[in-house]
């Protein structure tokens, strides 16, 4: 039986609808961006990353101040742009939240509002948040509401460190017997540079040991010890500071003994924000974001050379040979590989390469030398048993 002109045309075009709609694209994965400007802004990267991302789409950004949410909406070629990142968060519910703000003080609120509000995979600006308390808040939130946080310390996702853990892993610098990492050594030396630059440090110390059984610390002013009349307001929303050196010593799960020391204006020019991995027979250094990321300097760092040792420089190809994917060390350079690691994360379930866990660790050992050094440089067990900033209680 034939059908009328009418339906005919009715019935293939519902058909060509129905065959386009079968062929169409997947729906993006969908982002909200929150900030604050003027009180850590966008942090270094954090909210145009996404559009990187084939698969995820940025679908709003929040941000408390309204000349910058102008600036915001035009950067990122969006049009929904809100003051309230709360009211966003409800409205939008979106999948993935970038929590940009450099301030350490807004992360806590942001991260536990966006879990709340449903979102599976958060993506923040280190340091994560400010005490072991907040910590403990927001790994009870992902447990709670099965959602994963990623943290941007970067060097985590760099493709050459698999590379390192094969060197230790195979015996290259024999026995691992101690690391030793610096800050920055610029005008923020001591606590500030800890918080701000040091949890990079302090978060590879927790990739390559575990988390830290003690910490024994010692925060100076001046060359002397600091005092309560030294704890002022920090910078970037981080909370009590105090002193302007510190040094720290962890026992570690792993074994060997980690260090971590900060002088304001060391005269090293920043040369010195590594971790030095030292072995019976080799040294590898890391130079946080350093391009190379790391050298290999074999042969014991106990004894003089009968001649000169080279820095050989590690690439994700191996020791001594030029860097073989340009494009991996960019993309964990620009945060681009640990978001699609939070992505694929949230897809399979497991825990992002650098997670809230290893982020609270890194808070923990911050907070554990406030800790040790009020109480008179004792060696105290983490984590700790008061979960505050203890420059509050010295």
């Amino acid at each position: 039986m034939s059908l009328p002109r009418r339906s005919f045309l009715l019935s293939s075009a519902s058909a060509l609808a129905a065959s386009r709609f079968a062929w169409a694209a997947p729906a993006k994965r969908r982002v909200a961006v929150i900030g604050h400007t003027g009180r850590g802004d966008f942090g270094h990267g954090l909210d145009t990353v996404w559009q990187q991302i084939p698969e995820t789409e940025i679908v709003a950004v929040a941000d408390a101040n309204e000349a910058g949410l102008a600036r915001q909406l035009s950067k990122l070629k969006i049009d929904h742009g809100f003051r309230d990142y709360q009211q966003m968060l409800r409205q939008v519910q979106p999948e993935f939240v970038a929590i940009c703000s450099r301030h350490a003080d807004q992360h806590h609120a942001m991260a536990l509002a966006a879990i709340e509000a449903g979102a599976r995979g958060l993506y923040i600006e280190k340091p994560i948040c400010r005490t072991p308390a907040e910590a403990d808040a927001l790994l009870a939130a992902c447990e709670k509401h099965d959602a994963k946080i990623a943290v941007a310390h970067r060097n985590r996702y760099h493709p050459a460190l698999p590379q390192i853990d094969s060197l230790i892993a195979n015996g290259r610098i024999g026995n691992l017997l101690e690391l030793r990492g610096r800050g920055k050594g610029d005008h923020r030396g001591g606590a500030e540079d800890l918080w701000v630059l040091g949890s990079h440090v302090l978060n590879l110390v927790d990739h390559f040991t575990g988390p830290p059984k003690t910490c024994s610390a010692v925060m100076l002013q001046g060359g002397r010890r600091v005092t309560a009349a030294d704890v002022r307001p920090g910078a970037e929303g981080l909370g009590p500071l105090a002193g302007d050196a510190l040094h720290a010593r962890y026992e570690t799960t792993a074994g060997p003994i980690a260090y971590y020391d900060s002088v304001a204006k060391d005269g090293t020019a920043g040369t010195a924000f590594c971790l030095q991995l030292i072995g019976s027979r080799g040294t590898i250094t890391i130079h946080m974001d350093g391009r190379p990321l790391a050298y290999l300097c074999e042969g014991s760092p106990f004894r003089p050379p009968a001649e000169p040792r080279r820095w050989l420089p590690i690439s994700s190809g191996g020791v001594d040979v030029a860097e073989p994917n340009p494009k991996a060390v960019a993309e964990a350079t620009h945060h681009i590989a640990a978001v699609k690691d939070l992505i694929e994360s949230v897809d399979s379930g497991r825990r992002p390469l650098c997670d809230m866990q290893n982020a609270a660790t890194t808070v923990e050992m911050i907070c554990g030398v406030f800790e040790s050094h009020r109480q008179e440089s004792a060696a105290v067990a983490l984590p700790l048993a008061k979960r505050d900033n203890p420059l509050t209680r010295l």
